[in-house]
């Protein structure tokens, strides 16, 4: 089994991993140093790291660091009778000390952006600098055909995607259709099927989102969860070219995935006009 070509195989079907590597071992046990493993999250494993607890641990440790897509250096006593510091004692007889190296391999996150116009473009083009996987959803052919840089292209209906079951929690959606109906309805479903995405954002005028919030909490009620709802979109940089507008869609989705707070994001404008966010 060439297990660095099955890593390649599934970074281009877009499939999230840890590699776990043994890369250090000092006495005896059955880990072998450079043996390694994968772990999907689906929980699949795939090669080894010497089998028995280690491996049970590892597996379980690797699905617990997918979720964070964190790497990790962790040190282990293969012994239950033992105890060192600043590592973890496993349950196994061996007497052996090993070191495991946790590495994520995967996008940075999977983004969605609903419409390929021009903001469409110039978004692929800023995102595609950057280790995030896309997909471009654009009913119109010719828009499709002509699309350039999406890791995906799909001529679909906006909001007929959505029932695909393509999109999964903590993924990213940009709404950016040339239709109100068609933002309306992509971001209706998503909220329908409960998906519970990092960011949803929807280019629109302050006018724009007045009228969708109002009609949303009719359909949905007050207490529907919009707290990854960011419209309008983007931080608030000034500029209103594609370019400039991809560039604040971007540095919006970097801040709220590294956590980053205290920056004025442009749907601040409608604070205190009874939003839920």
């Amino acid at each position: 089994m060439d297990i660095f070509k099955l890593i390649s195989e599934f970074k281009q079907k877009n499939k999230t991993m840890m590699a776990v590597t043994a890369v250090r071992k000092e006495g005896a046990g059955p880990v072998e140093v450079g043996k390694k493993m994968i772990v999907l999250e689906d929980g699949k494993s795939i090669g080894t790291v010497g089998g028995g607890a280690i491996e049970y641990y590892a597996q379980k440790k690797a699905k617990e660091l997918l979720k964070t897509r964190a790497n990790l250096l962790e040190t282990y006593v293969l012994d239950e009778g033992k105890i060192r510091p600043e590592s973890k004692t496993l349950p196994m007889v061996c007497g052996g000390v090993v070191t495991l190296f946790y590495e994520y391999i995967g996008p940075k996150g999977t983004i969605f952006i609903f419409g390929g116009g021009h903001v469409g473009q110039a978004l692929v083009n800023v995102l595609k600098t950057m280790n995030y996987h896309v997909t471009v959803v654009d009913e119109r052919k010719g828009i499709i055909d002509k699309f350039v840089g999406a890791d995906v292209l799909v001529n679909e209906s906006f909001s007929g995607y959505v029932d695909i079951d393509t999109i999964n929690d903590g993924d990213y959606i940009i709404v950016c259709t040339p239709s109100h109906k068609h933002d309306y309805h992509v971001i209706n479903k998503i909220l329908e099927k409960q998906i519970k995405p990092n960011y949803l954002g929807m280019l629109c005028s302050p006018d724009k989102i007045r009228s969708y919030l109002k009609s949303t909490y009719e359909t949905f009620g007050k207490d529907i969860d919009l707290s990854f709802f960011y419209s309008p979109i983007g931080l608030d940089i000034g500029g209103m070219t594609p370019e400039e507008i991809a560039i604040s869609i971007s540095a919006e989705i970097l801040a709220i995935s590294y956590g980053k707070t205290g920056h004025k994001h442009m749907r601040d404008i409608l604070d205190g006009e009874d939003c839920y966010w």
